[in-house]
């Protein structure tokens, strides 16, 4: 007994010694470079090491390198001579972004309410250094294989001239993309712009710089430069996880391949955007750039006064359709004319904007007479001729052939020249000033039979009101009756699919079996615990159902049970089904 308590006691003097001795174990945080000084073609591997658990690690910017991997985290344990010892490491692979000489800055973490910080180091980047093949990593061979190019259809076109920039990602056949996300975007700044949707990125076989590559176009897009001058388009930038087969096989011979990821970006284009030249400029261009065809047209030319017609002027061809503005027509000031319906039917591809614009007029003449609408012009700029052109529509004169005159009997189209209306005593003839009324009778609503049986029609519909309400009442409280209806009406529900599932053996016969359980259930008031064969049976003896009935639905309940194990034919689910209708038939006389 007494030998029990000094190993007792001995036992809590080495455990208070083994946590007095951990908790005097200093704190440390610190951080280890792979090395100090290296080419900017190298990678550099920076841990941060501490020796007791801690939270919220920051670490810093890493200014002067890009992060390819990390954080990856590494935990150790171990207990030595009664002392536990720990570790736990942040680990980050950097690559360079430029020569010089940078600075790994502190990285900071909790520690038991203390926060710790690393001691600042200096890292020399130098000049790319030779490296044997068989010592790339696998971030070289990415670096090698993996290419995304912009490619610009025109960097020198002319102000509102369409261009397409198209985005292939190229991959060496010897390694392959898993996943891709963009970190980037770029922004079109001083382009009208609009996206080619790509449905789907099937790899195609191509070269990059006299090699064979399996490329994916991830992206389509048309501008038209809005500014002249050199104007700059953004790069478009990928994060991509990239599988590299390594030296190594597996068990069968395979080559084992070791993930890595790497940032890719298009580069900054400049497109020079070259100004329209102003040697031959029609005054009234509007800016339109392509090739256009022209036209004006009316819906028709002859037509009475306050009769409508419609007047179209369209722009179609291929060019910056949706922006410029439509001519207008000069039209004469004794029409009405409304506000144009724009109308534009565009489909825009890598080619740029296709199809045709229209303001759509209408116009009401008040005057008979001889309306000109005088030809009006539409000036464009080609960027293949290099030159302008001027395009002009048809005189137009439309003929109002009944209505009140003019008062000097032509008219002008031009509404500045208006002259003033002289009134006449015939000018407004074709309106009506004398009706003709027609007496409606003396068949009012007022005290007509009508009106009386509308007036005591509410008064008739209180006591069948009240014959309803008290037959739903009385439904209401027959508990057991709705019961049974709702029984009822479930047995036939399931009788009914039952008969849908026809040709699907499990399925009819499951729902054949509650079909009939259900309607035992509302003519018998039993649950569904106390179905058993035998005291169905005994049930159905006690209400004096005859046994050759009480035979057949014991039997089909039989079928149902071992139908699920046997194979039957279509006529065969057929006859059970005719078989369950009837039986139910006679159990409804005989109960």
């Amino acid at each position: 007994m007494i030998l029990k308590r000094y190993i007792l006691l001995f036992a809590l003097v080495l455990g208070v010694l083994c946590v007095k001795a951990q908790n005097d174990t200093e704190i440390t945080f610190e951080v280890v470079l792979s090395k100090e000084k290296l080419g900017i073609n190298e990678r550099l591997r920076v841990d941060f090491t501490m020796n007791k658990d801690g939270d919220h690690f920051n670490p810093p910017d890493f200014e002067g390198f890009r992060v390819v991997m990390g954080p990856s985290q590494r935990t150790t344990s171990s207990w030595v001579n009664g002392v536990r010892g720990f570790s736990r490491t942040f680990s980050y692979t950097l690559a360079p972004t430029a020569r010089g000489k940078f600075t790994i800055k502190q990285a900071s973490i909790n520690i038991d309410g203390k926060i710790y910080k690393t001691v600042a180091k200096k890292v020399e980047v130098t000049a790319a250094v030779d490296k044997p093949n068989g010592q790339m990593t696998l971030d070289d061979i990415a670096n090698e294989s993996l290419h995304l190019v912009a490619e610009v259809s025109n960097t020198n076109p002319y102000l509102n001239e369409a261009i397409s920039v198209v985005y292939k990602l190229y991959v060496s056949p010897s390694i392959s993309v898993s996943n891709y996300r963009p970190l980037d975007n770029p922004k079109y700044n001083n382009f009208w712009s609009q996206d080619i949707p790509i449905t789907a990125r099937n790899a195609q076989n191509g070269t990059y710089k006299g090699k064979r590559y399996r490329y994916v176009t991830l992206k389509r897009i048309v501008l038209y430069p809005q500014k002249s001058g050199k104007l700059e388009i953004e790069p478009l930038s990928l994060d991509v996880t990239v599988d590299v087969p390594t030296k190594k096989r597996d068990f069968f011979g395979g080559i084992i391949y070791s993930q890595t990821n790497k940032t890719v970006s298009a580069g900054k284009r400049t497109i020079n955007v070259k100004e329209l030249p102003s040697e031959g400029k029609p005054a009234d261009f509007g800016g339109a750039v392509g090739n256009f065809k022209f036209s004006v047209t009316t819906s028709k030319t002859n037509l009475n006064a306050s009769e409508s017609l419609q007047a179209k002027v369209e722009v179609s061809g291929k060019g910056n359709l949706k922006l410029f503005q439509l001519p207008k027509p000069n039209l004469p000031g004794s029409l009405e004319v409304y506000e144009p319906e724009f109308d534009e039917k565009i489909r825009t591809n890598l080619s740029g904007m296709q199809g045709k614009v229209s303001n759509s007029y209408t116009i009401v003449p008040s005057f008979k007479g001889k309306y000109p609408i005088p030809s009006i012009s539409f000036s464009y700029f080609d960027p293949k001729k290099e030159q302008y052109r001027t395009l002009s529509s048809n005189e137009i004169v439309i003929n109002v052939l009944q209505g009140p005159s003019n008062a000097n009997g032509s008219v002008s189209p031009n509404t500045q020249n208006k002259k003033s209306v002289v009134s006449q005593g015939d000018q407004f003839n074709f309106i009506k000033t004398k009706t003709k009324l027609i007496p409606i009778g003396t068949n009012y609503f007022f005290r007509s039979t009508r009106f009386y049986l509308w007036l005591f029609l509410p008064l008739l519909l209180i006591p069948i009101a009240i014959f309803f309400g008290r037959k739903r009442d009385a439904i209401a409280s027959d508990v057991a009756g709705n019961k049974i209806k709702r029984a009822n009406k479930l047995a036939r529900k399931y009788l009914s699919a039952s008969k849908k599932a026809l040709g699907n053996k499990e399925a009819f016969y499951v729902a054949l079996e509650k079909g009939l359980h259900n309607y035992l259930k509302a003519k018998l008031k039993i649950e569904t615990a106390e179905f058993s064969k035998d005291k169905i049976a005994s049930l159905l003896q006690k209400r004096e159902v005859d046994e050759d009935t009480t035979a057949v639905f014991i039997g089909l309940l039989e079928s149902c049970e071992m139908a699920r194990y046997s194979p039957l034919s279509q006529v065969q689910m057929q006859q059970d089904y005719t078989k369950a209708s009837e039986v139910i038939s006679y159990l409804d006389k005989q109960l």
